[in-house]
């Protein structure tokens, strides 16, 4: 790109855009982008400099023509008054640190299992089982963030929806 937007310079979009121009030249001007977006360029500049925020479709838009699907989960875990409380935001690394990832978190499947088994035989979460139960929905949660950076991986590296 030619120049560094120093305004912009912590925006995710403005970010992921240049990123993009390293593969695709046509990202290194904004006017260029916003073109290929399908937005005003004046609007693109302003969300890359964070005087408004973007429309769902907009970062949808930006997301599939930067190849960053990353860019709408930090959005809903951003930017989304519903998914800021209910989503999580997930880092993609690189294919044998996030498989790592994945696999670790899967290691202790079979006692989590089985702690559920055991607090849902009775169909009531006691206050003694309540500590058991967090710790399960800990995990749960660790192996949900986890698969889907792998997911965010694969759609971006292997173009896989």
């Amino acid at each position: 790109m030619g120049k560094k937007a120093t305004k912009a310079a912590d925006n995710m979009y403005y970010l992921a855009r240049s990123e993009a121009a390293e593969a695709n030249s046509d990202f290194s001007s904004r006017e260029k982008a916003a073109e290929l977006i399908g937005i005003d360029r004046t609007r693109l500049a302003r969300i890359e400099l964070d005087t408004i925020p973007p429309y769902p479709e907009e970062v949808k838009a930006m997301a599939e023509a930067y190849n960053m699907p990353e860019l709408c989960n930090a959005y809903c875990a951003r930017e989304c008054p519903i998914g800021r409380d209910s989503v999580p935001q997930v880092t993609i690394d690189d294919f044998d640190r996030l498989a790592l990832k994945v696999l670790g978190s899967l290691k202790d499947i079979d006692s989590l299992r089985a702690s559920l088994i055991a607090i849902s035989e009775d169909g009531v979460i006691a206050d003694s089982e309540r500590p058991a139960f967090q710790e399960i929905l800990d995990s749960l949660q660790k192996i949900s963030n986890n698969a889907n950076a792998l997911r965010l991986w694969a759609m971006k590296n292997i173009r896989l929806k």
